[in-house]
């Protein structure tokens, strides 16, 4: 039992779960105040939502999204641990299960019907609706899937589906995300579908440039007669780690060291401005790496296992 409560007396525990709560925010608002109005069903368990609202209204049973996307979570958590076992976790039980009370709370805080001007959705046209969700969202994915969350939902259904129809877990998401899309048919015109359609692939393509633009990391390399002194600043100033190379220069033939390191934008600035107040002869070279696997150095000089992406 102590070692069930032990994560709640740690920062870390604490600051992802702000974060988390943050993200979801924000996907629950472009959930909110461009899906739900224009009925703009992509390729998620809130567009099925959507579309079983409308469904269930018609039949004269009046069934709030919000509570659909809950109770629709909460299913697919339970067919996961059920069928799969317990490989979601905590943190995809908490985001999948805040989604739905979120949109309450923006529906509480500030209706959609208070900034439709005209026509029935906000932006009064499906492709901008479109483009402020896909934004949103990705961004908010984005976050989540930089500390190993997921906004749950369609990871679950794209898992169950990789399980037990043996594709793998892109084209998993792919498919469910589809025939997601294609239920729309229930209460969207043609042209409504295939604007859903085309949604949830550009979706995909904006996670892919968010979550590389934040997890984005320089590997610097250095060559330098200063190459100490620089090594001590990336130690002891920027808590980072660094490797140290003997080299021979291919045209004067000395003798030469190199210091190769991993740096996020911020600390690449700092040790350029360095570099330049020491006024040190250098050549550098440095480029965007988007994944890393195995040890890296926090900022605290901690270990951790990372894979960036």
């Amino acid at each position: 039992m102590t070692n069930f409560f032990k994560p709640l007396s740690s920062w870390k525990f604490w600051k992802e779960l702000i974060i988390m709560t943050l993200g979801m925010s924000f996907g629950a608002a472009a959930v909110y105040y461009f899906l739900m109005p224009s009925k703009l069903i992509i390729g998620s368990i809130s567009g099925l939502s959507i579309v079983l609202s409308e469904v269930f209204t018609n039949m004269g049973f009046a069934i709030k999204t919000s509570t659909l996307i809950l109770v629709i979570n909460a299913v697919l958590l339970v067919l996961a641990w059920l069928l799969i076992g317990a490989e979601f976790g905590m943190k995809t039980v908490y985001t999948a299960l805040i989604l739905g009370p979120l949109v309450d709370l923006w529906d509480k805080i500030l209706p959609y019907d208070k900034l439709i001007v005209e026509g029935t959705s906000v932006m009064n046209d499906p492709w901008l609706d479109l483009i402020c969700f896909v934004l949103m969202l990705s961004i908010s994915q984005a976050i989540l899937f930089r500390i190993n969350a997921s906004t749950g939902g369609l990871d679950i259904l794209a898992k169950i589906v990789n399980k037990y129809l043996h594709f793998d877990i892109g084209t998993s998401v792919t498919v469910a995300g589809a025939l997601i899309c294609c239920s729309a048919f229930a209460i969207n015109p043609f042209r409504m579908v295939v604007i859903g359609l085309i949604g949830t692939w550009i979706n995909g393509l904006a996670v892919d440039y968010f979550t590389d633009t934040l997890n984005k990391r320089k590997r610097v390399c250095i060559i330098s007669n200063n190459h100490e002194e620089i090594r001590r600043f990336i130690l002891n100033d920027l808590s980072r780690g660094c490797s140290i190379y003997h080299l021979q220069g291919g045209y004067s033939g000395e003798e030469k060291i190199e210091v190769v390191t991993l740096l996020t934008q911020d600390e690449y600035a700092k040790l350029f401005n360095f570099l330049k107040e020491k006024n040190f002869a250098y050549f550098i070279t440095a480029g965007n790496v988007s994944e890393i696997y195995g040890s890296w150095h926090t900022r605290k000089g901690v270990e951790s296992n990372e894979k960036i992406n």
